[in-house]
Formats: C-alpha cells, structure tokens, sequence
C-alpha cells in the first residue's frame, strides 16, 4: 500500500542511505506520469517501487540541493531519462561538491544540471494534478514546498516537532522561521506535511506544538 493515495495523487515513500532521508515517489492517478522526489540513495530500489505503482517517472524534483537529498539523481536520470527540476538558486549547489557539503564530507557528490526552473507561486503539472510551489528559503536559498491538498511535500523546511537546520550555506534562522509562518502554516491545520527526514506531521499540530513556532517559548529558543 502506498503511503497517501486519492483520486488525484499517489504518494508513497523510501527512507534510504545513511541520512536516512525520505526519498518520495509521487505520481498523478489519472494519467500516471510521475516524479521521484529527493532521490537520496538506492536509486534501484526508487525506480523499482515507482514500476510497483505503475508510474511513468518524468521528472526528478529536487526540494533543495543539499549533498543527502541528491545522490542518486544522476542515477535516476540515467535510467529513466527524467527531468531534474530545482529552484535556481539551489541550482549551483547541484553542480559544485563544496557548495552541496559533500566535499566538506569527504564524499564529493555533483548531479547533472537541472533542467527546469521551480519559481515561487507557480502550477506546476505533473501529468494532470497540479503542484504550487513554495519558495521556502532558510534552510537553503532555493528550498521549495509542494502542495497538493491535502498534503505539502517540504523537505527540510520542517520537520515533526522541529525546523531545518540553518548552519549550512544560504541559511538563515529567522528567513526559515518566516518562510514556514507565511508559507506553509496558512495552507491550514489539516494539511499534512512530509518532511526531508523523519515521520509527516500535520501543520495544525507543528502551529500548536513545534517549540520553534510557538510564541511563547519562541523568544528562549533564540536566545
């Protein structure tokens, strides 16, 4: 069984490689052109799956470009001619093992260039199910959010009880902080968010709960 499934949208989900990340396969019902998502390692068994949900995979989407998130791009693009699609100022962080941290790992890892541009606020179809795109940056310049309601695919914006780290190029503690309040928070309590890393959460639950959006313990945790 997949992970979410509608008459619009199948959704399901790989925790791979050792920074365990999810790695999503996302495909439109109707017409089953796909899209894997954050492709972070064992590209075999990605593809696999998405052949196991009878999807034709079009498009490789990138959240962001950090080094755990796009291992097996070229891989993927390799074996299933899809299109790699990143916002442009993640772009050269696909390219170049410094900017991504691989380098600064000891693991050097560059994916082939993208081939589309994410831009903030646009439609972006997948077969005929139509994704709007957040640029959610803070955690990376060019972190994207996409959503389909009711779900939002957001990387590592934020996490189950927890944001995005920001220590890493292009990221930036308050930028982050803004982004998920006027971003993601007002797509509503009910929308359920799956994040880069770990289990999905619903934005009602991180609005009330998450120490690093509630008001009153906000100002203590930027101390």
């Amino acid at each position: 069984m997949p992970l979410f499934s509608n008459e619009a949208l199948v959704l399901d989900r790989l925790e791979v490689g050792p920074f365990m990340v999810n790695s999503y396969i996302l495909g439109c019902q109707k017409t089953r052109i796909g899209a894997i998502i954050d492709p972070g390692d064992s590209g075999d068994q990605i593809i696999a799956r998405a052949k196991e949900l009878n999807l034709d995979i079009k498009y490789i989407f990138n959240t962001h470009g950090h080094v755990d998130h796009i291992i097996e791009n070229g891989y993927v693009k390799e074996k299933t001619e899809a299109q790699i699609v990143i916002h442009k100022l993640d772009a050269p962080l696909l390219t170049d093992a410094q900017k991504n941290t691989s380098a600064l790992l000891g693991m050097p890892v560059t994916s082939p260039p993208p081939d589309l541009f994410f831009e903030d606020g646009e439609d972006f179809n997948l077969g005929e199910l139509t994704l709007k795109v957040f640029h959610a940056p803070g955690h990376s310049r060019g972190s994207v959010c996409l959503y389909h309601d009711p779900i939002a695919i957001v990387g590592d914006v934020l996490f189950a009880g927890s944001i995005g780290r920001t220590d890493l190029l292009g990221g930036s503690y308050d930028v982050l902080i803004n982004s998920i309040r006027s971003k993601l928070l007002p797509l509503g309590d009910a929308v359920t968010a799956y994040p880069g890393h770990g289990p999905e959460t619903t934005l009602g639950h991180e609005r009330k709960t998450n120490p690093f959006l509630n008001e009153s313990s906000a100002g203590w945790l930027q101390l």
